[in-house]
């Protein structure tokens, strides 16, 4: 892990350089006040050379000023240091989370993984900055006043350094339960922004039901566990915190007591004893810096941690002998397949499936039979062990092509649109970015929704808000069939398209996916089963088998589950139209 965090400083070499030659730079012009303290007290103000003591202090002055000059140069460019490291980081950690597989994203709240690429790489930004530079300049001022005292008096010196081993090993046993006990409290924020960002995400559900006191309660829940992680956390820093500031303390002491009798005994001169009192600090400063380091350190790695913990996440790979689908045709056929999610049970058992080119093939069945999971094994979202049987496209099995090929020859419909925030133009191009302007009007116009951009003031530059917000169901999902329209694949999927819509608003969506699937080898999961009768097979799908299949007259006339659904949703309609006509 400390190879990999070192790897994000390559690119700043140079930079970094100068920054630690400035911090450097800092630490020696440090040394230089109690030097000329001390010949001061010994020399220039008993033999009362006043012009030379005017003189240091100016010398002294303008080398202050430098040093101002460089502790600027320290913070800006050390704190961009860590920006960009931070940048990189967070641009790596995108782009790996764009390529990992659906099953990562199951098991991983959204809000958890926002404070793995914001708040938690803040922290890691922060030790790039200040880590190399507390270490420098800290571990140099130790060892040059080390030096220093020890050239006014060893032995007061060796008397102060016999201190350290004590603070080193109470440092350290503190600073463990300190790093176990914020590690807790990085989880129990993840789990407030993971609460925060889902019921603001559907805040509209909430305010449907007036379940305030719910979200209330809930977040409530995440909040408490992080006021009791965090009271973990501060208890555990300050016991390390004061236990090390009372060390350091002690060191004052042994400093008065002992100087005290150096002086006594004439082992040490009246000046030499006090430029050691004002020299002392610049031994005891950078100790105690490194000790309030520790805190930012253990944020840092943590961060860092956590973020190492995704990036070894197993990303979507091609076969190491994947090739493109090209020249596709979309014949469609499932051979033996059969799937499970992680260690469940079984969802599909040992489908047998054919879909020629440009044919329709209607899924139907009771929720939780395996439909939606069919369609999400042919773009290759969930792949299929050895064993579990295998999709072909083309006569090619998916797994011996490349995903990117696949899946930008299958369009996908599904019930819940996902709107990107922006444009209507930008959401249509989503389908093919390169596609032109006359492109986007035109798959508007065959998804039947070019007519209603145009009311609009700003037309394809309508903002819609956040997931299509400003428009309505059916607006969204013509919006969403004029993505694939632009994208034009060969084969398309259709998963409950129209089933959360109105009658009225499913006739209009229909005909645009009519329009849709002409051409297209197309997969549709139906609940409405009078939007899929012209579909060349149907096929019933019962506790991850298929059970019955055939065209819509064949089914109902073998009497089996499908005229049952059939006719017990023909029986609902009719309900409707009474209750309507009454």
């Amino acid at each position: 892990m400390f190879k990999r965090f070192l790897s994000y400083y390559k690119p700043h070499k140079k930079m970094l350089t100068l920054d630690m030659l400035a911090a450097l730079m800092i630490s020696v012009l440090g040394m230089l006040y109690p030097i000329v303290t001390n010949r001061m007290l010994n020399i220039y103000i008993p033999q009362k050379m006043y012009s030379t003591i005017v003189i240091a202090g100016i010398a002294i002055l303008i080398l202050y000023i430098i040093r101002m000059l460089l502790r600027y140069f320290v913070q800006y460019y050390g704190h961009m240091i860590g920006v960009k490291m931070q940048s990189q980081m967070r641009r790596d950690l995108f782009e790996h989370l764009e390529r990992l597989p659906f099953s990562f994203f199951d098991d991983h709240e959204t809000g958890r993984i926002m404070t793995r690429i914001t708040s938690d790489l803040f922290e890691v930004a922060e030790l790039a900055h200040h880590g190399p530079e507390n270490i420098l300049i800290s571990s140099t001022m130790i060892i040059l006043s080390f030096i220093y005292l020890c050239t006014i008096n060893i032995y007061l010196t060796l008397i102060i350094f016999a201190c350290v081993p004590i603070l080193f090993f109470v440092t350290l046993h503190f600073r463990r339960q300190m790093r176990r006990a914020f590690d807790e409290r990085r989880k129990s924020n993840a789990v407030i922004n993971a609460a925060v960002e889902s019921s603001i995400t559907g805040i509209r559900v909430t305010k449907a039901y007036t379940n305030y006191d719910t979200e209330i309660h809930r977040f409530a829940e995440g909040d408490s566990q992080f006021v009791e992680a965090s009271r973990h956390a501060y208890s555990a820093m300050a016991r390390f915190f004061s236990s090390a500031a009372f060390i350091t303390d002690i060191f004052n002491v042994i400093i008065l007591i002992a100087g005290g009798l150096f002086l006594y005994a004439d082992r040490i001169s009246f000046g030499d004893y006090s430029t050691f009192i004002v020299s002392v600090n610049l031994f005891i400063n950078p100790v105690n810096t490194l000790i309030n380091f520790m805190e930012q350190f253990q944020n840092g790695v943590s961060g860092f941690k956590r973020f190492a913990e995704i990036m070894d996440e197993q990303p979507e790979q091609d076969a190491a002998d994947a090739t493109p689908l090209e020249n596709v045709h979309g014949d469609i056929e499932f051979r033996h397949v059969s799937y499970a999610y992680n260690d469940s049970h079984e969802i599909l058992h040992d489908i047998d499936l054919r879909i020629e080119r440009g044919k329709k093939l209607a899924l139907v069945g009771p929720s939780g039979g395996g439909k939606t999971t069919m369609c999400h094994l042919l773009p290759n979202f969930y792949k299929l062990g050895e064993g579990d049987g295998s999709i072909l496209i083309d006569g090619h099995d998916i797994r011996t092509l490349t995903l990117d090929s696949v899946r930008r020859n299958i369009g996908i419909v599904q019930q819940d649109v996902f709107l990107f925030v922006g444009t209507i133009r930008e959401n249509i191009l989503y389908g093919r970015p390169d596609a032109t302007d006359e492109e986007v009007v035109e798959a508007a116009k065959r998804a039947n929704i070019h007519d209603y951009v145009m009311t609009l003031e700003h037309g394809y530059d309508t903002e819609i808000g956040e997931r299509g917000v400003k428009l309505s169901g059916g607006q969204k999902q013509r919006l969403s069939i004029a993505r694939v329209f632009l994208k034009d694949p060969a084969i398309l999927i259709l998963d409950e398209a129209t089933s959360a819509l109105d009658n009225t608003t499913e006739v209009l969506i229909q005909q645009a996916l009519d329009e849709l699937c002409k051409g297209r080898t197309t997969l549709v999961v139906a609940h409405r089963l009078s939007t899929i009768r012209n579909a060349d097979e149907i096929a019933v799908v019962l506790g991850g088998r298929i059970t019955e299949r055939g065209t819509h007259e064949q089914l109902m006339a073998a009497d089996g589950t499908y005229k049952k659904l059939y006719s017990l949703q023909f029986r609902e309609s009719d309900l409707y139209e009474i209750a309507a006509d009454v």
